[in-house]
């Protein structure tokens, strides 16, 4: 489920700062399927992708008010796939002209010991979560539906429950830093989408 590879700008050496532009939604249970039926028709893939994620989130705190959070993924219905770290860094909501939140975003392939590297350089597991739903995609935009599920018994991903009566909606598009055009394609994708589900610019402060 991760984003096409971005050409925009070609690579001369050293990495590209790339960051994601992001809208965020919900649409209770019952209007999932009107939801899809409308993303098939807007979207460049007819039938989505399907996903099923186990995350976990670790933890370093050091000398800095906020701890160093990671992001550790992997497919629990498709085997043979990699291990997947993340790296959001802080919102940058100061631009009021961009349409979509935007964050610096690092998302590398590892092997499948990498939640014991985490553990042996000092981060601790705050929480874990599976994530089942769908994904599309038009053009580099990226569109995920789907629902988190609470793990009632630590480690164990067979005991499960939804965790609320709802499914996330996440519109995203991961380009090299100064790309900021991206999101206003991504609003006028969301206003398609009205009154289905109101994808926002949602800072992640007011919800804490």
């Amino acid at each position: 489920m991760e984003a096409p590879p971005v050409t925009m700008m070609p690579v001369t050496g050293g990495t590209i700062n790339m960051m994601e532009y992001l809208l965020q939604g919900s649409v209770l249970d019952q209007s999932l399927e009107s939801l899809l039926h409308r993303l098939r028709g807007l979207c460049d893939n007819m039938e989505p992708e399907t996903f099923l994620d186990h995350e976990m989130v670790f933890l370093l705190k050091g000398q800095q008010a906020s701890p160093f959070v990671l992001r550790a993924r992997r497919s629990m219905d498709k085997t043979g796939m990699p291990w997947h770290l993340r790296y959001l860094g802080q919102p940058e909501i100061g631009d009021k002209n961009r349409h979509a939140l935007v964050r610096n975003c690092v998302d590398i392939a590892t092997s499948e010991n990498l939640t014991d590297f985490l553990v042996e350089m000092g981060f601790r597991m705050d929480h874990e979560f599976v994530a089942k739903g769908h994904v599309f995609r038009k053009g580099i935009m990226k569109i995920v539906v789907y629902k988190i599920f609470r793990i009632l018994m630590p480690g164990n991903t067979e005991s499960i429950e939804p965790l609320s009566l709802s499914y996330l909606v996440e519109l995203s598009v991961v380009a090299p830093a100064g790309q900021d055009m991206v999101s206003d394609d991504m609003r006028n994708f969301a206003e398609q989408l009205k009154p289905l589900v109101h994808l926002e610019k949602i800072d992640p402060k007011r919800l804490m």
